[in-house]
């Protein structure tokens, strides 16, 4: 018995059941008929099967995961018993669901299979990717794209002649389906199909009254507008979902736009498939809503012509200093000795005051309560410069300002931060640390940068070892590399701190990030699973609820090859949507890679930027730090000046394996395998180098609150609110590690105050930043330049063993140095 004779005979044995069961009933049921409702059916949708018809009926009759309501088989497959006898076989009544649209969405609705009737049509395209790319290409993580070749046959015009009949009664039949809700499944699910591809005839079916079309008239409207001025990506994406797509608006040419550009190319201008948002697919996609949705295309347009004009530009004043403030104060308190005063901090014998007159001509200014001897009067819209170095201590100092002269003038002041000095390198006795390192040295520890910072002075700045000992087998070399104090270093998870966090907490001082909200009101597609509800300050805290990390770059992680990407493209995609919860939100505190890769593109996505380009133009280079960067070898640096790091690459001597593995020894490219494979080299959580030098100024930046020279990065206010103490652990800041009381010792040793924070870094980077004793610590080893050593149980790298490559003993010993003085 043919499959679909079954069908029936089922049906009619079901409905002689139903009528006996009514029969043996005195129950009866008066009808009295709503006005308020509609059809369940609210959806057409067209498939191509993309095999041959014998394999579609055993995936879509004998299958258990995939159905569809009718299938429509081709002349000329050799598995179609029929012949030129084409028939419609319906697989599910038009009541019930099938199982055709999967993961959807249109005009509002999701899931689609509860609301709509699907027709798959037998036709095969073919569809390949470059041999042994896998995903290192962009176009790789998309349904279409450059990066994927798809050749389409036409279709059998007499299946399409079936096709109209059937759709002509089927819209008959389920009245609410109207012209934009004949659909395609490219178009309900861009991102993961694209049948029927570009040569179903939707113009034909237009013609016969089945779905829309445009007028060409009205699109060569739009397309002498747009032509001359485009509308904005954000335009269009919203334009798109308007129309009925699930695309979101993010403002980027991301891969869900390039997905859904596709699709409706595919659609509406099959000639013209390139995931481009070009003028004529706007003129097309406008001329849509023109005559379909003609109240959201005013909206839209009037939108349209706001973007059009040219805006005033917002100037975000960039404060020159610790201070920066126009003085009289331009809203006093009615407390009247707290008005036109402030706090600044400064070294004895160092410190400068900026004075610039608007309209004024004389002001007292007194600094620590004694007034300075300034020239008066001042010429208008002069700047005058004094030093300070005679009034300021070491600490907090005062300044007020009074009789601003004339009424209604006024002058602005600037102090700026201080500015790192050389010390008296004899002034401490680091005597003890230096035999710890050059002991561990002639035993085979590789070297160390170490890099002390008290009271606005360098007191120690110390090259030890080598910056390149070993061959790739573990043998020392002849001629072994020599460290210097300007080597630089991967300073790996310390990239959290002084890449991603001084971004995130300088884009928090300029009010554009707030960390109490939810990360989707930055990233729109950040969402489903519980994403909606994470914030900013969750990643911040580890508080997430992700795991400690995915690794995409090996194919065999622990969540499948689905996860395997060694592109920045996918690995953003595949974080920002798909890496799925290991616990709950706020149930634990759990340290992860994933939670900072995230941060970082939080970054980029406010910046609009990549991240390195963000922190090396906007961080970085105003303070003259041109030695951190990521991706140094393709900034013009080589890899002799830089400190390497594993031996053999990520390989373990040899005892890990995964695609495009680097067995070379590392030296001037990031180690960390997330950030070199499946971020380009570039990570929030990973791939910064610096050196010992511009650590340094880094570190001072927090000691002087937010600031160096005139530059200020982050405000105080911003840095208390990242540096304080979690409720849940006192040694967890938001991203920073602090001492808390002793329980970090490992790391901060036993002396560091309960105030100090930093971090450390996997190669063997280490920082100490304790505002308490005015003090900061850099140790930068690279302690992963040493042989693999095995145990019974395990193995490791050889530098770990070593005290210098554990930190907490020679920061316990630049304590007692210090201290020892105090």
């Amino acid at each position: 018995m043919p499959f679909h004779q079954g069908i029936i005979r089922r049906a009619l044995v079901g409905l002689a059941a139903m009528a006996g069961v009514v029969g043996c009933s005195s129950f009866s049921v008066q009808q009295m008929p709503s006005q308020s409702y509609n059809h369940r059916v609210q959806f057409l949708v067209m498939h191509f099967t993309a095999i041959d018809y014998q394999k579609s009926v055993n995936a879509l009759v004998n299958g258990k995961h995939v159905s569809s309501h009718y299938l429509l088989p081709e002349r000329f497959d050799p598995s179609y018993p029929g012949g030129d006898d084409l028939q419609v076989y319906q697989l599910v009544d038009e009541h019930d669901r099938a199982w055709h649209a999967g993961r959807s969405y249109w005009q509002g609705r999701e899931n689609l299979n509860d609301q709509s009737i699907g027709i798959e049509i037998v036709n095969v395209p073919r569809c390949e990717r470059p041999m042994g790319h896998h995903f290192m290409d962009p176009d790789h993580s998309s349904e279409h794209g450059d990066g994927r070749l798809c050749i389409f046959p036409d279709y059998d015009p007499k299946q399409i002649e079936l096709l109209v009949k059937l759709s002509k009664q089927i819209l008959a039949r389920n009245p609410n389906i109207g012209p934009t809700q004949v659909v395609g499944h490219s178009d309900i699910t861009p991102n993961r199909k694209n049948d029927p591809g570009p040569r179903f005839p939707w113009y034909q079916l237009y013609k016969e009254g089945i779905g829309a079309w445009y007028d060409n008239d009205t699109v060569n409207k739009y397309w002498q507008q747009f032509s001359h001025t485009p509308p904005s990506i954000s335009l269009m994406q919203a334009a798109l979902r308007a129309y009925g797509y699930g695309v979101l608006e993010t403002g980027e040419m991301d891969s869900q736009t390039l997905d859904t550009l596709s699709a409706f190319q595919m659609h509406f201008l099959p000639w013209h498939v390139n995931g481009e948002a070009s003028d004529k697919t706007a003129a097309v996609l406008f001329a849509l809503l023109d005559k379909y949705f003609p109240r959201k295309l005013e909206r839209l347009m009037s939108r349209y012509a706001k973007e059009q004009v040219a805006l005033p530009v917002e100037v975000t004043l960039i404060a020159r200093g610790q201070i920066d403030e126009v003085f009289p104060q331009p809203e006093p308190s009615s407390r009247v000795f707290i008005n036109d005063r402030r706090v600044f901090k400064a070294y004895a014998g160092q410190g400068e005051i900026i004075i610039d007159s608007q309209e004024a001509q004389s002001a007292d200014i007194y600094i620590n309560g004694q007034k300075l001897n300034i020239q008066q009067p001042f010429s208008a819209n002069q700047q005058y410069r004094y030093s300070l170095s005679k009034r300021t201590h070491s600490g907090n100092n005062t300044l007020k300002v009074a009789n601003v002269k004339p009424e209604g003038a006024s002058i602005r002041v600037t102090i700026p931060y201080p500015e790192l000095q050389q010390g008296n390198k004899r002034a401490y006795n680091f005597n003890a640390v230096d035999s710890l390192i050059e002991d561990d040295i002639a035993n085979g520890f590789p070297g160390a940068v170490l890099m002390v910072v008290k009271d606005g002075k360098v007191v120690k700045q110390t090259a030890y070892g080598y910056q390149k000992r070993y061959d790739e087998n573990g043998q020392l070399l002849a001629n072994s590399q020599p460290m210097h104090a300007n080597t630089l270093f991967d300073m790996a998870s310390n990239t959290k701190m002084y890449a991603t966090n001084y971004a995130l907490m300088k884009l928090a001082s300029q009010g554009k990030l707030d960390i109490s909200r939810p990360i989707a009101d930055y990233i729109p597609e950040y969402k489903g699973g519980g994403r909606n509800v994470r914030t900013v300050k969750d990643l911040l805290e580890h508080t997430a609820g992700y795991g400690s990390e995915v690794r995409f770059f090996d194919r065999n992680n622990a969540l499948g090859e689905r996860f395997f990407s060694q592109n920045k493209a996918r690995t953003s995609q595949l974080l920002i949507s798909q890496v799925p919860f290991e616990t709950g939100r706020h149930v634990r505190t759990l340290y992860s890679d994933t939670d900072y890769m995230l941060l970082g593109l939080l970054v980029e996505r406010i910046a609009g930027m990549p991240l390195d380009t963000y922190v090396e133009t906007q961080i970085y280079q105003p303070l003259g730090l041109t030695h951190s960067v990521f991706n140094p070898l393709q900034k013009g640096f080589s890899k002799g000046q830089a400190a390497a790091t594993e031996l053999q690459g990520n390989s373990r001597d040899g005892r890990l394996d995964f695609d495009n593995i680097r067995t070379y020894t590392l030296q001037g490219e990031v180690h960390d395998e997330k950030a070199f494979y499946a971020m380009g080299g570039v990570s929030g959580h990973a791939g910064m180098f610096s050196t010992a030098s511009d650590m340094a100024v880094l570190t001072q930046i927090l000691l002087n609150r937010g600031g160096y020279q005139q530059h200020q990065v982050f405000s105080a206010n911003v840095l208390d609110q990242f540096a304080k103490a979690s409720d849940a652990d006192i040694t967890q800041g938001l991203g920073w590690r602090r001492a808390g009381n002793g329980d970090r010792a490992w790391h901060f040793g036993p002396y560091a105050s309960p105030q100090a924070i930093g971090h450390t870094g996997w190669t063997g980077t280490v920082t100490v930043v304790d505002p308490t004793y005015d003090l900061a610590i850099i140790l930068l080893t690279n302690r992963k330049h040493s042989p693999i050593v095995e145990s019974q149980t395990s193995y490791g790298f050889a530098g770990d063993e070593f005290e210098t490559g554990r930190y907490g003993s020679v920061i316990s010993l630049i304590y007692e140095a210090i201290l020892g003085k105090q």
